[in-house]
């Protein structure tokens, strides 16, 4: 699955989001409507986390999708 799909589906892919990062809002979600780049700057900001380590985490939920 490439992250195109994400984008696509992103209303079926935000609850597991939510389930990951509990910080993030649902307005936060709506906002980012699956692009990657919006995922990992709101992530920065609830977080607080380097960018890599963003990244990192975002990959790594990313695989577990299917």
């Amino acid at each position: 699955m490439d992250w195109n799909r994400v984008e696509g589906n992103w209303k079926q892919f935000k609850g597991s989001a939510k389930e990951k990062w509990g910080k993030l809002t649902d307005d936060d979600l709506n906002v980012i409507e699956g692009r990657r780049d919006q995922l990992e700057g709101k992530l920065q900001q609830r977080y607080g986390f380097a960018k890599d380590q963003i990244r990192k985490d975002v990959d790594d939920w990313f695989r577990t999708l299917k």
